[in-house]
């Protein structure tokens, strides 16, 4: 049970105390007695394997698979299926779906293994619910690859709207003795014009329960939305803006007490010993503890404990890191780069003879790019409340992977996985960050040796140096051009692949001869999925190199993508889009300068033009234009702030973000040394949204992040002459021209 999708039976409905509740049935055996806790109300409602639930006081409440982290992926979804039920949208509410096996992520993973998967429908629930069991094995139940509207929202969710409309029109001609085809729906309101009868939702939860239940619901055509595709105000907003929204660190629970954490500076260390004689005796002190992989004080309040904690003396475990610093880390790179020469590494794209080619080419051009590791740095610090009995864990949290946490938390414990509970609340902020357990388990562990429950708060020095980091890059490439200029020859090897695969792929340009490779390199810390993951890296790395093919070759930037994108009409639109807008070609004052970049990926295409100021003391970007092909927007105003949000996050990464390493340890530890973009340095966003291809839509949360890099520094150059082929920009000196 769990997800939705294209083909997928419809399971029973139930009614109790008049609610409606509907479901899908990918199986037999349906979980109701299991599930029903964590998702009804407590005055009767039943479930089974619910997401969608209608109140007798016309309330309907879609149960949502993801977490909210600021994308506003949970007023989407409630969008989308508000639209396929007809229901009104003021009197919609959201229930985010627990963490539980049942809702793992079935719709992800048919996503990465079978996109195009159909089978016929006597096998569908078999299927869907092999891709169930799949996800529940893996633990996949998580918010990120811009797979909310995409994947659950297109499959689960808007059929859960199309066939619960579709149950309250059979229950209510029953009741009437009319024809089906001759009852409308509006507003969560049923009426047959005809005999002039006419009723709510709420009226007919009951009695739709009874109904046979449709086998395939048909969804509504495009010219028949009447809220996907609006700029629909957002239901999470109220709240934040009021300060009642409840956040992990908003949490409270009666009796607990407060954690400061701090653990080994070098990550794999563990500790030894600790001296807390003056911790002991500080104020609202409870206890001090030695959790092996890190030192926790308890106290009655979070700033006594951290001010405690800051007094603790510790040593720690010798690791083979303890000597690594950056520049040897990057030489690790370099040398497996120089051992895999020509033809090792792992082969990630081979097409045509890219090493023959370029052996007749009439010119070469070599390039190396260099990208650092990068922190999370979410405005909400990491944090979870635990507490701990002999036979129950509950913890309250934001977390982008309730389930993973859930499993892993229980086997921190010793304990079974059905006595974990997870109460997941806003995410100030995930990017990737908090789908990782680590704080989860902390804080279990912490809840369960104090004996009474416990939040712990990580600071924003500690935040930042046990981060799982963006991994730091390095890529070289080469390029054969022929007598006319033309690009026949590409040969990349890298370091790094970790997700999505096709980050560093070239498939969209037309390069006859291609080979691409990576080396992978052990390393210390711990690496994580940064927003646009391998994008965020790859992005840069090869939109830098065309630029710097198209000004070895005399061709504008511009104009040699148009040439390699002649057979991909879609992206093509979208880059003269973005290009459009700039103006670009047009003049731009002395020192000033545009440049471009275009990055498909997470299903959508993104195209970025960036101006930047070199006239000051250091590079200013004064606008970027930004048009996005993510084949449907369902709501243009969230998509367009996903693209704002991402260039924001990226034009910080691009010009500050930069986490170094010395004797093991991580060199930042707040946002003096680890800076943000200030407003003042906020360039002016202008989106332009397409909508390419409504029937199979893509993501909105990633692709806006890695075409802003590559757009910025390639504008650097059309100013000064200077390649900026490391990064964060801060780095440089633009005192003179370099190239």
């Amino acid at each position: 049970m769990g997800k939705w999708s294209r083909r997928a039976f419809i399971g029973a409905g139930v009614a109790a105390g008049g609610a409606l509740v509907v479901g899908i049935a990918v199986r037999p055996g349906n979980p109701t007695d299991k599930l029903k806790p964590s998702v009804a109300s407590g005055d009767g409602e039943q479930l089974v394997n619910s997401w969608v639930k209608i109140a007798p006081d016309n309330t309907v409440t879609a149960i949502v698979p993801h977490a909210e982290m600021g994308q506003g992926a949970h007023s989407v979804l409630a969008q989308m299926l508000a639209d396929e039920l007809d229901a009104d949208w003021d009197k919609i509410e959201i229930l985010e779906a627990p963490g539980l096996p049942d809702y793992a992520g079935a719709d992800i993973v048919r996503d990465f293994l079978a996109p195009t998967l159909q089978v016929p429908n006597i096998l569908e629930p078999t299927v869907q619910g092999g891709f169930l069991t799949l996800a529940d094995m893996m633990s996949i139940g998580f918010t990120g690859g811009s797979f909310s509207i995409r994947g659950a929202g297109q499959r689960s969710i808007r059929m859960a709207g199309a066939a619960a409309r579709q149950m309250l029109i059979a229950a209510a001609a029953d009741k009437w003795g009319v024809a089906a085809e001759e009852i409308t729906t509006a507003d969560s309101l049923l009426n047959h014009q005809p005999s002039g009868q006419s009723g709510t939702y709420g009226e007919f939860a009951e009695t739709a329960a009874e109904q046979s239940l449709p086998v395939k619901p048909k969804r509504k055509a495009i010219n028949e939305y009447k809220l996907m595709g609006k700029p629909i105000p957002r239901k999470d907003i109220p709240s934040k803006v009021d300060g009642t929204a409840s956040f992990g660190i908003d949490v409270e629970v009666e009796g607990m007490k407060y954690a400061a954490v701090k653990a080994p500076p070098v990550i794999g260390a563990s500790v030894e010993k600790i001296n807390a004689t003056t911790a002991k005796s500080m104020p609202g002190v409870l206890q001090i503890l030695n959790m092996g992989n890190f030192v926790a004080v308890i106290a009655d309040g979070y700033w006594r404990a951290q001010q405690a904690l800051s007094t603790i003396e510790a040593t720690y475990s010798v690791t083979e890191a303890d000597t690594l610093d950056t520049e040897a880390i990057f030489a690790r790179y370099a040398a497996a780069l120089d051992e895999a020469g020509k033809d090792g590494g792992d082969f990630e794209t081979e097409d045509g003879d890219a090493i023959g080619a370029m052996a007749e080419a009439a010119k070469t051009l070599k390039a190396e790019y260099r990208a650092p590791f990068l922190a999370h740095a979410t405005m909400e610090p990491m944090n979870c409340t635990a507490q701990v009995t002999d036979d129950r864990c509950d913890l309250w949290l934001g977390s982008q992977n309730p389930l993973g946490m859930r499993r892993e938390v229980a086997d921190a414990l010793g304990m079974d996985e059905d006595s974990v509970h997870v109460e997941n609340q806003y995410l100030g902020g995930g990017f990737g960050r908090r789908s990782y357990t680590d704080v989860p388990i902390m804080a279990a562990r912490l809840a369960k040796a104090a004996g009474y429950p416990i939040k712990m708060i990580w600071s924003r020095e500690e935040d930042t140096a046990q981060d799982y980091f963006r991994p730091s890059a390095t890529s070289r490439f080469e390029a054969g051009l022929d007598a006319d200029g033309k690009l026949i020859s590409w040969d990349n090897i890298h370091v790094h692949l970790f997700d999505p695969s096709e980050a560093p792929k070239i498939d969209h340009y037309a390069v006859a001869n291609k080979l691409i490779r990576k080396v992978d390199v052990p390393m210390h810390l711990r690496f994580g999925a940064w927003r646009s993951v391998d994008h965020s890296q790859q992005a840069w790395f090869v939109e830098s190199f065309i630029d710097e093919v198209a000004a070895e070759s005399g061709k504008d930037p511009l104009a040699l993508r148009q040439e390699l994108l002649a057979n991909e009409p879609r992206l093509l639109t979208v880059l003269n889009k973005a290009a459009e807008m700039a103006d670009w070609g047009g003049s731009m004052p002395e020192g000033h300068g545009r440049g471009i970049a275009l990055v498909p990926g997470f299903g959508s295409i993104v195209a970025q033009v960036a101006e930047v100021d070199m006239t000051g003391k250091k590079p200013h970007v004064t606008k970027v234009y930004c048009c996005t092909d993510v084949g449907f927007a369902m709501n243009p105003d969230g998509v367009i702030a996903q693209m704002e949000s991402a260039i924001v996050y990226g034009l910080t990464a691009a010009l500050y973000g930069d986490i170094t390493v010395k004797d093991g340890a991580v060199q930042q530890s707040n946002f003096h040394d680890y800076p943000m973009l200030r407003i003042d340095e906020m360039p002016e966003v202008e989106v332009a949204l397409i909508n390419g291809d409504p029937e199979r839509i893509g993501g909105a949360g990633e692709p806006g992040l890695p075409p802003i890099a590559p757009a910025v520094t390639n504008a650097i150059f059309a100013a000064t002459g200077k390649r900026i082929r490391e990064l964060p920009i801060a780095k440089h000196d633009f005192a003179g021209s370099e190239t």
